[in-house]
């Protein structure tokens, strides 16, 4: 085969989806900062998973039309940092094939250069020894080897190659890769993507493995990769749905683990419990509410879903049919079941929020969920990023409209941005991505917008610059004149904040240790230790400087009434002459307090 069409790059894009989804957490063990925010193989995971169902159920056979379908679920589904560089990569290589029908190995390799130019052009500040630089080195390589009438496997195999030898070379461009002992992760979660795409000429296309939505055992050094799937002999799920109805229907109610206290089980993480439903099914109602998770989704290995979900817990009641159920019995015995338990309110809550997720319009879901939506526009409105019910609220009582569920370890899409700035009704919106990994995703909607309306995107990258930046909002001042005082308002907060180790190692100088307490500030562990009040002192005294006046602590969900009250006691009695202290609840998960020194 010496060219492809639309049709085989189709197949080429759902081998590198799936290849890509069975190698992802593998992806984010390779996390530089030991704390459990390891996101970069699931942000990439979930745009390019966004871009193959673009692509999945159309018929086109232009190289053309397939590559821009791609190209265009890839930018609506781009989560952090990682996933907007994937997804400009794209942009760049259907740009390149517009209006062509099929491409040999040179034009090939002109649309991964193209990718690679506008990548780099997306980023402000390119930095070298990441993802950037392994489609750099990786397209040259292939334009500079390609010739007429090459066979296209041949010219994916020196891409995947070349690509591979990129990210070996990784830790020595970026020296705090070498003192970790990793490559960098985005580079690797594209080699896995180019690999798929290579299997896929080689009439080897990448299904989807039920073993690796499990934790599994890796080793993953510069370069190399070993893994061990933790549940054997379930063999592949054939991630073909082409109907909205189909094999079994199932359903349980499973009761989780004490997370304090597992006895055995995995500890529940509801982003990625999400992944593998939507990975091995459709027709999916999700519904977690304290102890509780109750699920419905139509899939074709209703035993491999079983499995995988007892791990977290034991179930209360199951039910496995052909197709014979429907979704109300469903919603039936889960408020039987929260009636029994004595759960009030929050379910209620999140039951309106789920169906507003993924049944209605933009519009719809805001009035669902009590936003204004009326007629007549706003002036301003402001949108903000963030998880916890204390912290929520904090950037409600701060002029917010709209709050987007996320945080670290839940970034937010292109989309999602983009779904919230239509559902509020205003002339000029005001984004506050409240992290670093974030910041793309906001900016990359606010462009695809910026026809309809005057979008700002506040550069907050921590929830206490966040807060900062919206109470010093004027409704009285222009766009214009917000923006440039809250940009003024960010550079006197300095923020820190407490997690704990996930592995052991030694970074910037610290030692830290797996299961302890970490400090950190301006990207940079500055103390680690066994307890967390330990740690909050050491942290705020790295963090306090002769300017400052007041000292803010959130904490966050693990943080006990005891805890708080530790918190206020000693933060007083030793800074409490000198400065303001406010001891808050934000209840945020991964992180036991969010600090802010101004």
């Amino acid at each position: 085969m010496i060219k492809i069409d639309g049709v085989i790059l189709k197949q080429m894009i759902i081998s590198g989806s799936n290849n890509l989804y069975n190698n992802y957490p593998e992806v984010d063990a390779l996390n530089v900062f030991p704390v459990p925010d390891g996101d970069t193989g699931t942000n990439m995971n979930l745009t390019m998973s966004s871009g193959a169902k673009e692509v999945f159920n159309k018929n086109d056979s232009s190289i053309s039309s397939v590559s821009k379908d791609f190209a265009r679920g890839l930018l609506m589904g781009a989560r952090g940092n990682s996933g907007v560089i994937l997804s400009q990569i794209f942009r760049g290589f259907s740009e390149s094939l517009k209006g062509k029908d099929e491409v040999d190995a040179i034009g090939l390799a002109e649309a991964f250069v193209a990718g690679k130019e506008t990548a780099y052009k997306a980023v402000m500040r390119p930095v070298e020894g990441t993802i950037l630089t392994v489609i750099r080195e990786a397209s040259a390589a292939l334009y500079e080897k390609a010739e007429k009438d090459m066979p296209m496997d041949v010219a994916l195999d020196i891409l995947c190659e070349e690509a591979l030898k990129s990210l070996d070379h990784t830790p020595d461009l970026l020296p705090v890769l070498k003192e970790v002992g990793v490559v960098d992760s985005g580079g690797a979660g594209l080699c896995k993507i180019l690999e798929g795409f290579a299997k896929a000429l080689h009439n080897q296309i990448v299904e989807k493995e039920m073993a690796t939505v499990t934790e599994k055992t890796t080793a993953y050094s510069t370069g190399k990769l070993t893994s061990e799937p933790s549940i054997e002999g379930h063999g592949s799920v054939q991630a073909k749905f082409n109907h909205e109805e189909f094999g079994y229907c199932t359903q349980f109610l499973l009761k989780l683990a004490d997370q304090d206290n597992l006895q055995g089980k995995k500890a529940f993480n509801e982003k990625r419990f999400k992944a593998v439903l939507e990975a091995h099914g459709n027709s999916i109602v999700f519904i977690h509410s304290d102890d509780l998770v109750k699920v419905h989704i139509h899939t074709m290995k209703p035993g491999n879903i079983f499995t995988y979900a007892q791990q977290f817990g034991e179930f209360k009641t199951m039910k496995c049919d052909n197709m014979s159920e429907q979704h109300e019995e469903l919603m039936d015995d889960f408020e039987s079941e929260k009636k029994k338990q004595g759960i009030q309110g929050e379910t209620e809550k999140f039951d309106v929020a789920l169906k507003a997720d993924t049944t209605l319009s933009s519009a719809d879901q805001a009035k669902q969920l009590g936003i204004d939506v009326s007629t007549e526009k706003k002036k301003f409105a402001l949108i903000a990023v963030a998880v916890g019910k204390g912290v929520e609220e904090m950037f409600k009582q701060s002029n917010v409209d709209y709050i987007i569920s996320g945080g670290q370890t839940m970034n937010p899409s292109t989309a999602d941005f983009i779904d919230a700035i239509k559902s509020l009704n205003a002339e000029n919106v005001f984004l506050f991505p409240n992290n670093g990994n974030i910041l793309m995703a906001a900016s990359q909607a606010a462009d695809l917008l910026k026809d309809d309306y005057h979008i700002a995107v506040i550069p907050t990258k921590t929830i206490p610059q966040g807060l900062t930046a919206c109470m010093v909002f004027n409704p009285d001042a222009t766009l214009e004149e917000n923006v440039e005082v809250m940009k003024e308002n960010l550079q006197g907060v300095k923020s820190g904040e407490i997690t704990y180790a996930i592995k052991d190692t030694t970074i910037d100088g610290v030692t830290v240790e797996k299961d302890k307490f970490m400090g950190i500030t301006n990207k940079k562990i500055v103390c680690c230790h066994k307890h967390k009040m330990n740690t909050l002192m050491d942290l705020l005294e790295t963090m306090i400087d002769e300017d400052a006046s007041i000292i803010t602590i959130i904490c966050g969900e693990d943080i006990t009434e005891e805890e708080k009250a530790e918190v206020e006691e000693k933060v007083n009695e030793k800074y409490g002459d000198e400065f303001e202290v406010e001891v808050a609840q934000g209840d945020q998960p991964v992180y036991s307090f969010f600090v802010a020194v101004e």
